[in-house]
């Protein structure tokens, strides 16, 4: 069966059961949410070759640190940092600017297109983006995405400026262990450079009260207050990822530190320069995600995937042809339970990749 919004193949079981309320077992995980989904816009990035590294003594310098000083030769005029400007009121009620905050960015264009977080320049008066040779120039925001965190702004360089820029890499392939590279301007400390490795990846992490980012990498590189929007790198220079945000009871680096995959940040920053925003659809119904006490109380054939909850009626869903639940049953415990419903159709994979979660039901999108 094929979703019309989507143009996905979708693997679909087929469960309904007749209508009737019982209580169902309890089961500690419930997850439900409305699904989405996301265009691929097809933006070309103009990019700078990357350069051979500046001849510096190279003797006596073990290869990893000749790895090191080759990634932050080849990509430090590529990094900026970015500053705001915030409007407050005073005594008078009166709009006053004053300073907002500070974090990092990644030249991605030869154009001026920088990539960076939306939340550093979230409600910015004005943006400034500083180059490496100690230039400053005023941005614009072209356009972000607070469901990534990503954001593009843009400044004009002068014509006879030759822009250094940091290419995309692939982040599908990463693996736990590689070694990564981040440059940024932690505490206002311009282009400082740290290392580490990717310690996990595929991490959904809650970013905001009512955003939660998907397929996240986890770095042990040392991230801090202002290394946000900044490139992490794989050792070839090539960027894998955007450092977002920190793990930590104080504020600062504990060794746990998360970055947007380069696949998500680039299919984002291009449809926001392309479009000015991310266009996302939606499909009209809500799932829940299957476990095991669900499954062997619907005596399912399958015991992960989603359940399809509700379909709008004459919605893009109920014309793909995806059926909602009638069974209501109550589920969770005493104190924190609510109502789901068993019958309805139960997903499982999306153009053949497995959807064992929303977790994994947004990964399969994303990809």
């Amino acid at each position: 069966m094929f979703l019309l919004c989507t143009s996905m193949a979708v693997a679909i079981f087929k469960v309904r059961t007749g209508e009737k309320t019982e209580e169902l077992p309890e089961e500690k995980e419930e997850i439900q949410e409305e699904a989405k989904y996301s265009d691929t816009p097809v933006f070309e990035f103009k990019t700078s070759a990357p350069d051979q590294v500046k001849k510096v003594d190279l003797d006596g310098y073990s290869q990893d640190e000749i790895q090191n000083i080759t990634v932050y030769a080849n990509c430090k005029d590529a990094v900026v940092n970015i500053t705001t400007e915030v409007v407050a009121v005073n005594w008078f009620l009166e709009p006053v600017p004053q300073s907002g905050g500070s974090g990092s960015g990644a030249i991605i264009d030869k154009r001026g297109y920088v990539v960076t977080n939306t939340h550093v320049i979230a409600d910015a008066y004005r943006i400034y983006v500083s180059l490496s040779d100690g230039t400053q120039y005023e941005g614009t925001v072209v356009g972000s995405d607070t469901a990534s965190d990503i954001a593009v702004v843009k400044f004009t360089p002068p014509e006879n400026m030759e822009l250094r820029t940091i290419n995309f890499g692939d982040s599908a392939h990463l693996k736990v262990g590689q070694k990564v590279i981040a440059i940024g301007n932690p505490f206002g400390l311009e282009r400082t450079m740290t290392t580490g490795i990717v310690s996990g990846l595929g991490r959904p992490i809650q970013s905001s009260q009512n955003t939660i980012i998907r397929n996240m990498i986890q770095t042990d590189t040392a991230i801090n207050p202002g290394n946000s929007g900044g490139p992490l790198l794989d050792t070839n220079g090539r960027l894998i990822g955007i450092n977002t945000m920190i793990y930590s009871n104080s504020g600062d680096s504990a060794g746990i530190g998360f970055a947007v995959p380069a696949d998500t940040a680039k299919r984002v920053a291009a449809e926001l320069i392309q479009n000015g925003k991310v266009r996302r659809g939606t499909i009209d119904a809500t799932f829940v995600q299957l476990n095991s006490s669900i499954a062997n109380y619907a005596k399912l054939a399958v015991n992960s995937g989603l359940l399809v909850q509700q379909v709008a009626e004459k919605g893009n869903a109920a014309k793909a042809g995806l059926k909602g639940g009638t069974n209501a049953v109550r589920y969770g415990s005493a104190r924190n339970s609510q109502v789901i419903y068993l019958g309805g159709d139960v997903i499982t994979a999306i153009d053949g990749i497995a959807v064992n979660s929303l977790a994994g039901y947004y990964a399969a999108l994303e990809s």
